[in-house]
């Protein structure tokens, strides 16, 4: 069995993969400390603001999680082959046969393991609904940051009612997004290691080794 160095991931998806990393990480560490600062309240106005610091870095990273989920919708729709929505979604037979099988794989059901140049089915499923999950939190946290605004209030009206509201499904989805970032990191180190696609090296250099077909 032999396997090629192939192109899978544009510059544009890797700028929006590390945005959208970094920007989940210091979204939540600067969102728990929001929720519960964890330093002196005697510090705030008296020699440093931390809690008027620790929002400015999370609006500031919100605004980048913002730009960098607007860059994965355009690439669903625009981008190369590997990175559109329905090479991965599961609307296609072909892809909800694999969303299955990758499931018995990474369950040790089977050792069947159908390679590809993008992401699986299973993948595919997970970012989709990551991907609604993160336009709900980001009109949640739009609604509380824009008070004034016509726009964002009537659309945090509209899916979450009040701004109290609005406040607990953001806290709730951040969770999701933790998890998310585990399993992610998981799921990718067993990946490299039980298969030879380089799938860590792929989102630094845009190559995955991708089995050939002689």
């Amino acid at each position: 069995m032999t396997y090629q160095s192939r192109y899978a991931w544009s510059v544009l998806f890797r700028l929006f993969h590390w945005a959208f990393a970094l920007s989940i990480v210091t979204l939540v560490v600067t969102g728990l400390y929001v929720n519960s600062p964890w330093t002196n309240t005697v510090l705030e106005g008296s020699r440093s603001f931390p809690m008027a610091t620790m929002r400015y870095l999370h609006f500031l990273a919100g605004f980048i999680f913002a730009s960098a989920v607007a860059v994965r919708l355009y690439l669903w729709l625009f981008g190369n082959r590997q990175e559109k929505f329905w090479d991965s979604a599961p609307i296609t037979p072909r892809n909800i046969r694999n969303l299955f099988s990758t499931m018995a794989y990474y369950t040790y059901l089977t050792d069947r393991h159908e390679t590809r140049l993008g992401h699986n089915a299973l993948a595919g499923t997970v970012y989709l609904a990551t991907i609604v999950l993160t336009l709900i939190q980001l009109v949640s946290g739009f609604y509380m940051l824009y008070p004034e605004s016509v726009f964002w209030q009537k659309w945090g009206v509209a899916l979450f009612e009040t701004q109290q509201q609005a406040r607990f499904i953001h806290h709730l989805l951040m969770w999701y997004f933790i998890i998310f970032a585990f399993f992610h990191l998981y799921i990718v180190i067993w990946n490299d290691i039980k298969s030879p696609e380089g799938l860590i090296s792929s989102i630094f250099c845009g190559r995955k080794f991708h089995r050939s077909s002689s």
